[in-house]
This record gives structure tokens, sequence and C-alpha cells, in this order.
């Protein structure tokens, strides 16, 4: 085996990236406080094919330095827009037939291993604040609320790191 150099890899420009057809997901990251977060989740974004970010509340926006660092450039690729109040989001979303998919421990929630991506619908997924998660008035629209499971000492992991498992749960259902 050899390592493939970057020129090797097929990789498509930013430009060229805007007109592949997306997959109908879009990411809602709802008060996330890390700029590192922000830039990860743009990245794991851009290779998943994600249709869109919502970055509502306190979320940062590019262009900044610090989201940049962990985007490397995924900020200018994939689609993403500021909206302030991600309740109004959530429901305008919702009334556009999005499927509405927190990421959260819940009663009732169904283990990501548990669950079936359909291919034919178009979904939400609400990403929480690092310390206290997605609100309770987002899991009150909400269709389904899914969580990872879990065997150590920890009860959640990091928003950009859960971001990735579910994103490739749903990449992974809509290519199949």
């Amino acid at each position: 085996m050899r390592k493939l150099k970057l020129d090797e890899l097929g990789r498509v420009s930013a430009e060229e990236y805007k007109e592949i057809e997306k997959h109908p997901i879009v990411v809602v990251l709802d008060n996330v406080r890390s700029m590192h977060n922000v830039g990860a989740v743009f990245r794991t974004s851009d290779a998943f094919l994600i249709e869109k970010i919502y970055l509502c509340g306190i979320t940062a926006t590019p262009p900044h330095k610090e989201i940049h660092k962990t985007a490397i450039g995924a900020e200018n690729s994939v689609d993403w827009e500021y909206v302030q109040d991600s309740n109004e989001l959530v429901s305008k979303l919702k009334e556009d037939g999005y499927k509405i998919v927190t990421i959260e421990q819940t009663e009732g929630s169904v283990l990501l291993n548990e669950f079936d991506v359909d291919p034919t619908q178009k979904y939400v997924i609400v990403m929480g604040n690092e310390v206290d998660g997605v609100q309770q008035t987002i899991i009150d629209q909400c269709d389904t609320c899914i969580e990872i499971p879990q065997s150590g000492t920890k009860h959640s992991l990091n928003v950009s790191v859960c971001t990735g498992i579910i994103l490739w749960k749903w990449y992974e259902g809509f290519i199949r």
C-alpha cells in the first residue's frame, strides 16, 4: 500500500462542489459555543454532501479564523445561514416537509444503531449546546430523538464528534 497524494484524491473545487447534488439533510447548530466545533461540523458536512447548515443563537459564523482552523475551507463550500431563533427555524423547516431529528438523551429516544434512515425523506438534524444540549422547546417539536449508544463513564460526546457519527449514519443511508 502507498499513501495517496492530494492531487491523486480526485477532490473537486469549492465551485464544483456547489454544483453537486446534495443529500436532503440540514444541520442546525443551536447555540454551539466553540468555533472549533463549528468548523469541524462544516468540514464533516462537506465530506457527506449535506444540503445546508443553519447557525443559530450564539453560534459563531464565518468568516472567522477559529472556524477556518478546523473547517479548512469547507465554510466556503457548504451552504449556511445564520438564524437567531432556532425554534422558529425548526417550525418552518417542519412545515416545509423535513423530519426533525434531535440528537439528545431523552425518554423514548431511539438508539442510533436501531434507527433506519429513509432515503426518500428530508431531514433536519439538530445539534445542541455543548453544556445544555438541545433545548426542550425544540425537542417538543421533533419527530424523533436519536441517542448514540455509549458504554464508558461519560454520558456525552463532543458535539463535533457526535455530528460526525450522526452524519455518517445518514450518508450511509442515502448512498445505499
